[in-house]
């Protein structure tokens, strides 16, 4: 049985969906936005720097172990930042009291020019925080928490 994308919010310059994951019932989400005056490049070193993000991410405080990996590619002449990241278990890394430890986490994005001073973002994401979520968490995730996101780093790259 595929599973099929929902549309939460579509505007000019942003549409995120989502889609229920087989076993767990929590769901994965996909967005696409612009982000006017803000380079692809800036996008992707504001996203990659993990000190600056603790000042501009609110939901830093959950603790994830993850590896992630950039590529910087070019398709037919133009520059594509792609950021993969998805947890790892390791015991190197004690859990923390009073900080929720997300074990089951994939995100990727994509960063491209919009042919202005923006660029596009295409971007992937999934997390398992544990625990049995309240349905009004998912529909927050959904069709507020994600893509503010995104807001909140474009915000980020007009202060770094």
């Amino acid at each position: 049985m595929e599973r099929k994308w929902k549309t939460n919010e579509e505007s000019p310059s942003q549409r995120s969906q989502n889609r229920s994951t087989h076993k767990s019932g929590l769901y994965e989400y996909k967005i696409y936005s612009i982000l006017n005056d803000c380079s692809p490049e800036l996008c992707a070193e504001v996203y990659m720097d993990l000190n600056y993000r603790t000042k501009w991410d609110q939901y830093v405080k959950t603790q994830y172990v993850f590896v992630r990996e950039r590529q910087d590619m070019e398709l037919d002449g133009q520059k594509i930042y792609v950021i993969l990241a998805k947890s790892v278990n390791t015991v190197k890394f004690s859990e923390k009291p009073g900080i929720v430890r997300v074990k089951n986490f994939r995100q990727g994005v994509a960063f491209a020019s919009d042919g202005k001073k923006g660029c596009k973002v295409f971007m992937t994401y999934f997390d398992d925080p544990g625990g049995k979520l309240p349905s009004w968490v998912v529909n927050w995730a959904a069709k507020t928490g994600v893509p503010n996101f995104l807001k909140d780093m474009q915000k980020a790259c007009y202060t770094y």
